[in-house]
């Protein structure tokens, strides 16, 4: 039985017009003589009320005791988010608009080096390096007007005075008015991030040491072997493979600093020619397997090769020749350019017919064009013949 307002109220004036009748008979019982009909009429209803009183006190006692039941419900998963805030591995606080912080965990006090009472009331600012401080005000105001999550990488201070590089992640918390009220920041020591990233520096350098070195000379071709993978560390390689035709087609080049092999391709024709004097490493995929460090090393290397091979394919989707020549030189101006005088020079001296068959056109074609940009004063060339790119 479900009693709801309707009910109640129903019930409610039943009680009343009965308890008024009760009540008229009691006042008029040693006066007035009963009516034969009355006192049964008033024992019915009585009982009736009896009823309905019964059955909801019995439906009262039901919803307690769900009321109960939801209530120990909700304080056991509120106990649980509690407790996964608490003992989080990160240090999480919760602050108002303004930086206050109004909740912090255990682990945001043992990274700050200050007990979880003395936490409450104080500023992030006070917890800010001082060089940070003013740019952190700023990214505070911006915060409340952010719809987004940010990270913050910032100097954290400790109470004691020590200081480490810690990634701040902040999210606002809104009413139903999308009013902000609060923030939450989630904070990690990055300290050893930024350790392991000069350690990749320092292996980036050490990728050539304690190796057997190759050399090659200009023009020639460099042996492609499964499970090896070379890394330049002088000069510059052409990548390319065959099309229907048997025309030669660039893919790539690897310049100074990158990688390549045939484990980094799926192409069945993959040749490797040095378009200058060049000096190699080899690392077998074995070691990059047993070696994280080195792995992390490489991948940036790995991602770089794929961005070029991108910019490689944007230019062979282009229509026009002219827009794919143009769109080529603004590639090679950023791989292989070097800032001069007068503009930014190509390192590597590259032919007409590799010009060509890196934009999928003929050597005739690419030598109007040369004179075309030539003409308009956009390239020129070097007593080298290396071109220098002015103002594409």
């Amino acid at each position: 039985m479900n009693i709801d307002k309707l009910e109640i109220d129903k019930f409610t004036k039943r009680v009343q017009g009965m308890h008024r009748r009760l009540t008229d008979l009691y006042d008029n019982l040693n006066t007035v003589p009963v009516m034969p009909n009355v006192l049964p009429q008033a024992l019915v209803e009585l009982g009736s009320a009896s009823e309905i009183v019964h059955i909801a006190t019995e439906e009262l006692r039901q919803q307690n005791e769900e009321l109960l039941q939801t209530r120990s419900l909700l304080e056991t998963e509120r106990q649980r988010y509690q407790d996964l805030f608490e003992f989080a591995p990160d240090a999480y606080l919760v602050t108002n608009t303004s930086g206050i912080i109004r909740e912090a965990n255990r682990t945001a006090a043992i990274l700050l080096d200050i007990s979880q009472h003395h936490l409450i009331g104080k500023p992030m600012t006070n917890f800010v390096a001082l060089p940070d401080r003013q740019s952190f005000r700023a990214h505070l105001i911006q915060l409340s007007e952010s719809n987004k999550v940010k990270e913050l990488i910032v100097h954290i201070q400790k109470r004691n005075g020590e200081l480490f590089d810690a990634a701040m992640t902040v999210g606002v918390v809104r009413n139903q008015e999308r009013q902000p009220i609060a923030l939450r920041w989630l904070i990690r020591d990055i300290t050893e991030r930024k350790q392991v990233e000069l350690a990749v520096l320092k292996n980036d350098c050490d990728l050539s040491q304690n190796r057997l070195w190759h050399k090659c000379s200009k023009g020639d071709f460099i042996p492609l072997k499964p499970g090896i993978i070379w890394y330049v560390c002088q000069g510059c390689v052409k990548l390319t493979t065959l099309c229907e035709t048997g025309e030669e087609v660039i893919v790539g080049l690897a310049g100074e600093g990158m990688v390549f092999g045939s484990s980094l391709t799926g192409l069945h024709t993959y040749q490797a020619t040095a378009l200058s004097n060049v000096e190699l490493v080899s690392i077998h995929l074995a070691e990059i397997a047993a070696s994280p460090m080195l792995s992390y090393t490489l991948l940036p290397k790995i991602n770089q090769r794929l961005q070029q091979t991108e910019s490689f394919l944007l230019i062979a989707g282009r229509r026009r020749v002219q827009d794919r020549f143009h769109q080529l030189l603004v590639l090679l101006q950023q791989e292989i350019g070097q800032a001069v005088e007068q503009g930014t020079r190509l390192s590597i001296r590259l032919t007409h017919e590799e010009l060509a068959s890196a934009c999928c056109t003929t050597r005739v074609t690419i030598t109007r064009l040369i004179g075309q940009l030539q003409q308009q004063g956009k390239i020129s060339f070097d007593s080298r013949h290396h071109i220098i790119i002015k103002n594409l």
